[in-house]
């Protein structure tokens, strides 16, 4: 007897249910998948992932929007500071040749410089036309008269500065060359160097002193590198010795300070710059000529 080949029941489709899992469980799987995708963008977004500090570390720093260092700002140059200056040996621009012959003088009365000794009232005037101030002069002629190194502080002077209408035993002038030349020249001093008046003079009751060296200072001085202030303090005790009857001297010291009444302007005569009558509380002087 020969069997019978019985075929396998057809497959049938699973039922309808099944197919609903089935397709339930894939959607999950795929919501799982996206949410997990979008929570890793967020952390590379904040930068929570390795990512993000790869990023950080090679990006430039924004140096350009960074106000500059000040150790890189331009610091003023020593010639801006006044505190670092150099004071100057002549004033720059040109100094008027001559003025209109008549003078301005300061105003009001000074006090009295010097402790003891007879007292001398002087004023003082500058020439109109020279640019200079007269307050501005007399301050610096008051100044110097006053200091203890000048002739006051020798204890037999006194000096006081009065207005140019108040009664006077002398007066200090400020003048262009060309009137100071002949205002020494009627006292009797001819002050010209090289055809030009040069240097400052007194003649009787009168202290000259000539723009040109108060402005310019005086060679000796210049070549020293000696500040024009001094050259000044020195132009006034000089003239104003004059006056009180004090003559030309000569170097004491070859390399010591100069006495005031050594000419200068034109020579040191182997001193070196000096401005007072006096040094250390005492006069120097040096040998008459």
């Amino acid at each position: 007897m020969i069997d019978e080949v019985v075929a396998p029941p057809a497959l049938r489709p699973p039922p309808r249910r099944d197919r609903w899992r089935k397709w339930w469980l894939a959607a999950f799987a795929l919501v799982i998948i996206v949410g997990a995708g979008f929570a890793v963008g967020r952390r590379v977004e904040q930068g929570g992932g390795p990512t993000a500090v790869a990023v950080r570390s090679i990006a430039p720093s924004p140096v350009a929007s960074l106000p500059p260092s000040p150790s890189l700002s331009p610091s003023p140059t020593p010639s801006a500071s006044p505190s670092k200056s150099t004071p100057p040996l002549q004033l720059p621009g040109a100094v008027p040749v001559r003025g209109s012959g008549q003078f301005a003088y300061a105003a009001g009365r000074g006090p009295v410089m010097g402790s003891k000794g007879q007292l001398r009232r002087f004023r003082v005037a500058v020439e109109k036309g020279s640019n200079e101030d007269a307050a501005a002069f007399a301050g610096q002629v008051a100044t110097t008269l006053g200091d203890p190194r000048s002739w006051t502080g020798g204890g037999q002077l006194r000096l006081q500065r009065v207005g140019g209408a108040d009664p006077a035993d002398f007066t200090v002038y400020l003048a262009t060359r060309d009137t100071a030349g002949r205002m020494c020249l009627a006292g009797g001093t001819n002050i010209r160097v090289g055809g030009r008046p040069y240097t400052s003079c007194r003649t009787t009751g009168k202290a000259i002193i000539n723009l040109d060296r108060w402005r310019l200072s005086a060679p000796p001085y210049v070549s020293a590198k000696v500040p024009l202030s001094i050259y000044r303090q020195y132009v006034i005790n000089h003239e104003v010795g004059h006056e009180l009857g004090h003559h030309h001297q000569g170097c004491p010291r070859a390399g010591g300070p100069a006495p005031v009444m050594v000419q200068q302007t034109l020579t040191l005569r182997g001193c070196h710059a000096y401005a007072w009558p006096r040094l250390k509380g005492k006069a120097l002087t040096g040998p008459s000529l």
